[in-house]
C-alpha cells in the first residue's frame, strides 16, 4: 500500500502478553494491512518485551529486546501484559517500575513501527483474548500514557474482533455459521459465530469454548507419532464443533497449526467448508471494528453483535409524548455494557411506580420484562425526576431516580431511589 504523506490511519492492534500485532488502514472503506517484522515477509507477530540495558536507562523492545538479552547487554522483562494487570511494581537491574508504565513503554516504542507517525493515527481499537473491567482501566492508562491523539480510541475482545473481520467478508463465508479455532500454547480456543436471521436487524452471537490441547514442541523434537496425535485430538474437537450445525468457513490462527501435521483434519474440514490458516486475523479485525464505528458497512447496518461484552436486552420505557402513547428507548442491545449508561429527566403526572421493560435479544429468552421502581415516600402528585440507568455487569441494570420538584409549585424534596436487576 503506498501512503501518501498527508494521510491519517485506522490502526487495530492485538494486544497480547507473548506476542502483538498491528494493523492499519488509510479509510474506513480501505484494505486493512498487517505489520511485519521482515521486509515483504509475513512475520507479523512483535515479541511483547522489554530490555533494559546494563547500566543505562536505555531500553530495546520486540525482537531487538531478545537479542540484546540474549547477547547479555540487558535484563529482560518478560510478559507485561499479565504484569500489567497484575499491578505489582516491577523490579529491573535493582530499580523498581510501574508495570503499566513498562506496558506502555513497548505499545509506544511498538507503534514507532507503522509507516507514518504516530500523529497521523486518526482512530485506534486495542483487542485481546479477554475484556473485562480490569483490562480496560489498564488500556485506558496505557492510551493516556502514550499521549495518542487519535479522536476515536476503543477497546474489544478477540472475540467482537472475529465479528468486526467476517463484517467485511463475503457474506457466503456466514450465511451458516463460522467457526475459528485459534491454538495457543496447551489449548485451543474455539469461537463459533451464529445468526438469528428471523429478527432485524439480525442477531449475530458468539460461544467460547476451551479445549486442552498438546502443546507443539519444536521442530527438531516433533516426533511422527505427536503429530498423529495431535491430528486425532483436533479432528475430534472439529467433528463435534462442525458436526452439529452446518458451517460454512472454518479459521485456523496461531503458529501452531503451522506444517503438514493435520491431514486428516483438514480432509474432514474442507468437505463443503472455506478453510483459512493465518494468525493475524485478531489485529485485521481490530482495525475492521474502528473502520466499522467510523461508517458502517451494509453487513454492519445489517447486524447486531451480542458477544460477551454487550448489552444483551433494549431497555426502555412507556411515555406520552403529544398526548400518544410512546416507547422512550433508553439503553439499546449491541453496546458494551460496561458503556451502557443514559441519564434522562422526566414528568411524572399520577402514581408511586416507574416501570421499565427489558427485551432481551438472547435466543433462549422471549417477551420483555418489566421492572418497577417503587417512588416511596415521593411528595405532591406531579413530579420532575431525574433518571440515572447503568449496568453494573453484564446482566445486572441499576436504576436510580432523583425528585427535582416541580417547577414553582414544590421544590426538590432530595429524595433519591435506586434499585438493581437482573435482566437476563
Amino acid at each position: 500500500m503506498g501512503l501518501l504523506g498527508g494521510e491519517k490511519l485506522i490502526v487495530g492492534y492485538d494486544l497480547g502478553n507473548l506476542f502483538s500485532q498491528i494493523s492499519f488502514a488509510v479509510s474506513p472503506e480501505g484494505e486493512v494491512e498487517t505489520l511485519s517484522q521482515v521486509a515483504g515477509g509475513q512475520v507479523y507477530n512483535i515479541p511483547t518485551v522489554l530490555c533494559r540495558k546494563h547500566g543505562t536507562s536505555q531500553w530495546f523492545y520486540g525482537r531487538e529486546a531478545i537479542r540484546s538479552a540474549r547477547e547479555d547487554q540487558g535484563v529482560l522483562v518478560e510478559n507485561l501484559l499479565d504484569l500489567a494487570l497484575e499491578g505489582e511494581q516491577v523490579a529491573v537491574d535493582g530499580e523498581v517500575y510501574d508495570p503499566v508504565a513498562l506496558l506502555t513503554l513497548f505499545f509506544k516504542r511498538s507503534l514507532g513501527m507503522l509507516p507514518r507517525p504516530v500523529e497521523k493515527i486518526t482512530a485506534l481499537m486495542i483487542t485481546c483474548p479477554v475484556f473485562n473491567e480490569r483490562v480496560r482501566q489498564v488500556f485506558s492508562q496505557v492510551v493516556e500514557g502514550a499521549r495518542l491523539k487519535a479522536g476515536n480510541i476503543a477497546f474489544q475482545s478477540h472475540g467482537e474482533s472475529y465479528y468486526s473481520y467476517m463484517l467485511r467478508q463475503p457474506r457466503e463465508l456466514w450465511n451458516s455459521q463460522s467457526v475459528l479455532f485459534d491454538y495457543r500454547a496447551n489449548s485451543i480456543r474455539l469461537y463459533r459465530l451464529g445468526c438469528n436471521r428471523r429478527t432485524t436487524p439480525r442477531v449475530a452471537f458468539l460461544e467460547q469454548k476451551e479445549y486442552p490441547f498438546p502443546e507443539c514442541p519444536l521442530l527438531d523434537e516433533d516426533t511422527q507419532e505427536a503429530r498423529e496425535e495431535r491430528d486425532r485430538v483436533l479432528c475430534r474437537i472439529a467433528e463435534e464443533v462442525c458436526g452439529r450445525e452446518v458451517t460454512g468457513s472454518v479459521f485456523l490462527i496461531g503458529d501452531g497449526f503451522a506444517g503438514d501435521w493435520m491431514k486428516n483434519t483438514l480432509r474432514y474440514l474442507c468437505r463443503g467448508r472455506r478453510v483459512f490458516q493465518g494468525n493475524n486475523l485478531f489485529g485485521k479485525g481490530a482495525c475492521c471494528g474502528m473502520q466499522e464505528r467510523l461508517k458502517a458497512s451494509q453487513m454492519g447496518t445489517e447486524h447486531v453483535f451480542l458477544g460477551g461484552d454487550k448489552l444483551k436486552a433494549n431497555v426502555g420505557m412507556k411515555i406520552l409524548r403529544n398526548g400518544e402513547d410512546s416507547y422512550f428507548a433508553l439503553l439499546d442491545a449491541g453496546v458494551n455494557w460496561y458503556e451502557a449508561e443514559r441519564t434522562a429527566e422526566i414528568y411524572l403526572q399520577e402514581g408511586r411506580e416507574l416501570e421499565f421493560s427489558a427485551a432481551p435479544l438472547v435466543r433462549s429468552r422471549t417477551g420483555a420484562e418489566v421492572l418497577r421502581l417503587s417512588l416511596e415516600g415521593l411528595p405532591g402528585t406531579t413530579a420532575r425526576l431525574r433518571l440515572h440507568l447503568y449496568m453494573e455487569a453484564e446482566n445486572r441494570l441499576t436504576v436510580e431516580a432523583e425528585d427535582l420538584g416541580f417547577g414553582e409549585f414544590r421544590p426538590a424534596s432530595g429524595r433519591s431511589w435506586k434499585e438493581s436487576f437482573v435482566i437476563y
